[in-house]
């Protein structure tokens, strides 16, 4: 069975290195946000509802965060596509993260479950 450890020690450089910093910067944002592999890939919730995933877009070839209450925020950098409810964020493996970008979109979404606007836990 895969586990959340071998997911991330299965990427090649340097995605692995660009998801193991996102990694990092979700993880930081809030104590209540857990990490735990779901569907194949690592998924972030806070206080059992999910929250984001990481995961690798196979046209663009390039890993992204995928933020579940995406619909609900307008940024021009998130990503519809053929998705519903969810946004994606893409990151260039080879260069820096916009720590700042993220940071801001992360306080976003995560302001948006504190205030009890997502009600049903979804795990």
């Amino acid at each position: 069975m895969k586990t959340l450890d071998d997911f991330y020690l299965q990427q090649p450089a340097p995605i692995k290195e660009c998801f193991l910093a996102l990694q990092k910067i979700i993880l930081s944002q809030d104590s209540n946000i857990t990490h735990t592999l779901k569907y194949g890939m690592p998924f972030f919730c806070y206080k059992d509802k999910m929250f984001c995933y990481l995961w690798y877009h196979k046209k663009y070839q390039q890993p992204y965060i995928g933020i579940v209450e995406g619909n609900r925020f307008n940024e021009p950098y998130l990503i519809q596509e053929k998705r519903s409810r969810m946004k994606i964020m893409l990151f260039n493996p080879h260069q820096d993260l916009p720590i700042a970008t993220l940071n801001n979109l992360l306080q976003k979404v995560l302001h948006l479950y504190q205030s009890g606007t997502i009600k049903t836990k979804n795990i």
